[in-house]
């Protein structure tokens, strides 16, 4: 420490009163009035701390209720960011901010010697003649920052000029900054459910994947997804605006969107990923009917109509998936998927539902929630299956569903029964035939596309597949179904 008097400063405790509103969250301000500092400007309720025996809660609690009337239990209150300040004049202090969601009583005025006013206002639409202090401190909060400096130079105004704006946010060492997706699409998020205080990288581990769980203090969490291209976007809310809302709690909900930042706000949907998960075989028979439930809500969801002309099996394609996938194919794999192809041009047309494009086992959540007893199958009925991720969602045959959803089952007959169970119909011969060509090219298109794309599960799926389906179907198909 260089020499002379150590250096002190003031304590300030700073109150963000907050309501949830249909426009958005909204906060109470004050307006200074009197022989004070700033008459005339609006901020937050706030005051100063007794003494060195009352603490930063306890001075918000007391400040809160001279002030404003309203009763704070000092339980409700949260840490929010803490603002380093320094006046025009060149005094500095430190400032707490604290969040309280929660009290008893309504705000009014109670000090009108030094306050002649009070009013809500959005977060996102702070008014003009504020305190500039003021003002930066709501602007970090509603940042998501922790930490800022605050430090107005001489011929600063007090009040808030755009034009001279002082605020610097301090980045987290770690915390909620380092796992959400900051900048735009955090200001997105809570702009739509409000303040977000955690946030959890949940993307698959491929680079074009970025999904976050957002959750706030009071337990309410939401799901936030960057989509990698535009057409990823335009799908999944399609879906989510248009059929999807009939699966009701199997399904999220679409809380908001913005397609410039290729972004959705998805509600939680209870339930752990089919994707790895193990059950003794009578349970997984359950769930795989449960599962053909699913399907078939998902299928029945608009009514069926006629399948466009020339919009038959992706067949357009098998050339420059061959090509990526050649080096990786098994002797014999690529004649086979080439005889599919000249053998799918004799297909008739199947009609086209809505389908969820990428039904499988890590796209499926299942939930054994508590209930009033097991089923005969020893499954409570309470149990659930819920579907998420529809970026690849669009009208087509109903068999689009089973070609990745079939590799679950594969080897066990009795799988595909209880699915089918589930589903209420069996598949007809044509759906069957359509079935192994779809299978066939999505297992050349994975490999392809998992070869460059860093995923060597989807690799070793589509190999799996082709090996799987050379067994079962030599020769592949006839006009009228399987041979």
């Amino acid at each position: 420490m260089s020499g002379g008097e150590r250096h002190a400063e003031p304590v300030d405790v700073h109150l963000v009163l907050l309501r949830e509103t249909r426009d958005g969250p909204e906060v109470l301000l004050s307006r200074r009035a009197g022989k004070v500092y700033a008459a005339g400007l609006w901020q937050m309720p706030s005051g100063h701390l007794d003494g060195p025996h009352e603490d930063v809660v306890a001075a918000l609690v007391r400040e809160a209720r001279e002030e404003t009337t309203v009763v704070i239990d000092p339980a409700d209150v949260r840490a929010a960011v803490t603002v380093h300040h320094r006046s025009p004049a060149g005094g500095c202090r430190t400032g707490y901010v604290f969040e309280v969601r929660r009290w008893e009583g309504a705000p009014r005025v109670a000090e009108p010697d030094v306050c002649d006013a009070m009013r809500w206002v959005r977060l996102d639409a702070l008014p003009e003649g504020m305190v500039a202090y003021c003002r930066a401190a709501l602007e970090a909060y509603a940042a998501g920052t922790r930490i800022a400096v605050h430090f107005q130079q001489p011929g600063d105004a007090i009040a808030y000029d755009p034009g001279a704006d002082r605020l610097q946010h301090l980045p987290d060492a770690t915390g909620p900054s380092a796992d959400g997706p900051g900048g735009a699409v955090a200001e997105f998020a809570e702009r739509a459910v409000g303040r977000i205080t955690e946030w959890t990288d949940t993307s698959w581990a491929r680079a074009a994947s970025q999904v976050w769980r957002a959750a706030n203090p009071h337990g309410g969490a939401w799901y936030v997804k960057v989509h990698q291209n535009p057409r990823f976007h335009d799908r999944e809310v399609r879906a989510l605006r248009t059929w999807v809302p009939a699966l009701g709690v199997a399904a999220p909900r679409l809380v908001a969107a913005d397609p410039e930042l290729r972004a959705v706000v998805l509600s939680e949907v209870t339930g752990r990923p089919l994707h790895g998960a193990a059950f003794p075989d009578w349970q997984e028979r359950e769930v795989f009917r449960r599962i053909g439930e699913l399907a078939r809500r998902i299928h029945r969801s608009a009514p069926p109509r006629a399948c466009p002309d020339g919009a038959g099996p992706a067949v357009g394609k098998a050339d420059r998936h061959l090509a990526a996938a050649r080096s990786l194919l098994a002797p014999g794999d690529e004649a086979f998927v080439r005889d599919l192809v000249c053998r799918a041009e004799d297909l008739p047309a199947l009609d086209w539902v809505e389908t969820h494009g990428d039904f499988q086992l890590r796209n499926l959540l299942y939930a054994e929630a508590a209930g009033p007893g097991p089923s005969s199958a020893g499954v409570s009925p309470e149990a659930s299956v819920a579907v998420i991720d529809f970026e690849r969602s669009e009208p087509g045959p109903a068999v689009r569903d089973l070609v990745r959803l079939s590799d679950a089952w594969a080897g066990r007959t009795d799988l595909y029964t209880a699915f089918l169970d589930g589903y209420g119909r069996h598949l007809t011969d044509l759906e069957e035939a359509r079935l192994v060509i779809d299978q066939a090219l999505d297992a050349v298109s994975g490999i392809a596309y998992g070869s460059t794309g860093g995923d060597p599960e989807l690799v070793e799926r589509g190999r799996r597949t082709l090996a799987r389906l050379r067994a079962e179907h030599i020769p592949p198909l006839t006009t009228g179904g399987l041979a």
